[in-house]
């Protein structure tokens, strides 16, 4: 049932919600160790075999890896009930850390650190997804929901700025493989936690309708168009990491690599924190298209900039236009997938930031190898301008089924969003 709300929805309002707190602290401690497994790879590999191309390598294999089967992770997730996907998921994830740290130390030949690599890529557990259709059965049909997607896009952000920086620690003051053993059991200990709040996990029916109304979320038109939408946000997080770190490197200042990219994650925070405070007019569906084309123009300027000052100034841009485009994504699929298909619908979506980002980060270092500095903010520019055809020309499948019709075959029997209440 949704919880009551007055007109103008807001933080303190969001996190009073009865409840949330038994799996929000649970899902962060969980959800942070997602933050350091790629750059505890890169510095253990790289220290074991003396070449950032291997830990590149590596980090790759696990990060596509856990794209291509998040999505299958999710769908289970909503068949059999969280709890169920999370206990051997976070044992089989800890054990594949643990294989990977052995066979680095090792010094075993790469196609084994490959074969290590994809089940621990694969069995990342999804807390971000599941966190979200959690809010997803508390705020039933709420406007808190534009809110909660807005705090969780920021949850991720603080994630992604205290992760990298606990694993560089770990490896460069204590010994190169801690930071993936501390990854291993972060995993596990927040993981288990995190299963062991059962009364906030979305059920799981058992009876004929639920059995149709539980097919893929791949199935609806919606989510596709926004995986392709992700695809090209994926892309801006590639090409600005490699971008940014041969632009410093071109200078001769490689330590403004992080200032520059802190400037980008910055600008995506701010607005996140702001887009949540809002108490939205505009449809969704208008939203994102206006958004993403603020973010495809911006991302568009990112090869044109020659000084530190201009690209720090269009890198803080093209962050802000990032998380409206993410949380309005999210906020979306309540209205386009039913409940029972919602964690699957979450994966997919951020499996198709993991897979454009590590498509990104390849061609971007191909791109700034072979031709000119800078040249792989071409990228981004890219990648968001044929994700902005796609939605505008698509559009139409973002919208909601009719108040007069269920959202799948079946009796879902789900009260319907409104399209313009946001």
């Amino acid at each position: 049932m949704a919880s009551t709300v007055t007109s103008r929805p807001g933080y303190g309002q969001l996190l009073r919600t009865r409840g949330v707190w038994t799996f929000l602290l649970p899902g962060f401690a969980a959800r942070q160790p997602f933050a350091m497994l790629t750059i505890s790879i890169v510095l253990l590999v790289q220290h074991t075999t003396g070449s950032y191309g291997t830990a590149g390598a590596v980090a790759a294999v696990t990060g596509v890896s856990m794209a291509l089967f998040a999505p299958f992770t999710g769908r289970l997730a909503d068949r059999l009930g969280q709890r169920a996907v999370l206990l051997p998921g976070v044992l089989v994830h800890a054990l594949s850390g643990l294989s990977l740290t052995a066979l680095a130390l090792a010094d075993a030949p790469l196609w084994a650190l490959f074969v290590a690599a994809v089940p621990t890529g694969a069995s990342v557990p999804q807390i971000g997804p599941m966190v979200r259709a959690r809010w997803g059965v508390k705020l039933q049909g709420s406007p808190l929901m534009t809110t909660a997607a807005a705090f969780e896009s920021v949850t991720d952000e603080l994630t992604f700025v205290f992760g990298p920086l606990l694993a560089t620690a770990l490896c460069t003051a204590v010994n190169p493989a801690a930071g993936l053993l501390t990854e291993a059991a972060l995993t596990l200990i927040g993981g288990l936690l995190f299963a062991a709040q059962k009364s906030t996990q979305p059920s799981v029916a058992f009876d004929g309708h639920a059995r149709v109304e539980r097919g893929s979320a791949l199935r609806v038109p919606g989510v596709r168009v926004l995986i392709v939408t992700f695809l090209g946000i994926g892309s801006v997080f590639g090409g600005m990491q490699v971008s940014l770190a041969a632009f410093s490197e071109s200078i001769g200042e490689p330590g403004l690599n992080g200032v520059l990219y802190g400037v980008f994650a910055a600008g995506n925070m701010l607005s996140g924190i702001v887009c949540g405070a809002i108490a939205w007019k505009v449809a969704p569906q208008r939203r994102l298209v206006l958004g993403y084309a603020a973010l495809a123009l911006t991302a568009s300027g990112l090869w044109a900039a020659h000084s530190v000052v201009v690209l720090a100034g269009i890198g803080l841009l093209v962050g802000m236009c990032i998380a409206p485009a993410l949380i309005t994504g999210y906020t979306l699929v309540e209205g386009l997938v039913p409940q029972a298909a919602r964690t699957e619908a979450f994966t997919w979506l951020t499996g198709a930031v993991a897979l454009g980002q590590a498509a990104a980060v390849t061609v971007a270092g191909q791109l700034e190898d072979r031709l000119w500095d800078g040249a792989g903010f071409l990228v981004p520019m890219a990648g968001t301008a044929l994700a902005l055809t796609t939605l505008v020309a698509l559009r139409a499948q973002l919208m909601p089924p009719h108040a007069t019709r269920v959202v799948t075959r079946g009796a879902a029997h789900r009260e319907p969003v409104a399209i313009g209440e946001m």
